[in-house]
């Protein structure tokens, strides 16, 4: 809990809107930057460069850059960001189950307001 914490910083940036789903996007191999954001899907290009700036920044994906005509660029997890698809995967289970009560309790404190 001290906010001089380093692991603060981490828990950031894999806690971001669009991390997980990129993580998620990038599962079965490596995309190009349109076919990722139009899997992820709802994400501007700004926001998905950001986030994969980011995410290369720490290490969790690679950039390669194909000399073509005209350049071809792919982003891949790297074993540190395929790690994370376990964490990733046991979150959005316990989202699932148990979305219609986060439903119910924002509909209660909806009425209460």
């Amino acid at each position: 809990m001290d906010p001089a914490c380093p692991s603060r910083e981490v828990l950031r940036r894999i806690g971001e809107r669009w991390t997980p789903l990129v993580i998620e996007a990038l599962k079965d191999g490596p995309l190009r930057f349109t076919r990722l954001r139009e899997t992820v899907g709802g994400v501007t290009p700004r926001v998905l460069t950001g986030t994969l700036r980011g995410l290369e920044e720490d290490g969790l994906l690679t950039r390669t850059i194909y000399a073509e005509v005209p350049p071809r660029v792919e982003y891949e997890l790297t074993p540190l960001g395929l790690s994370l698809l376990e964490p990733i995967a046991v979150n959005r289970r316990w989202a699932e189950t148990h979305l219609s009560d986060v439903l119910a309790a924002r509909e209660r404190w909806d009425a209460a307001q």
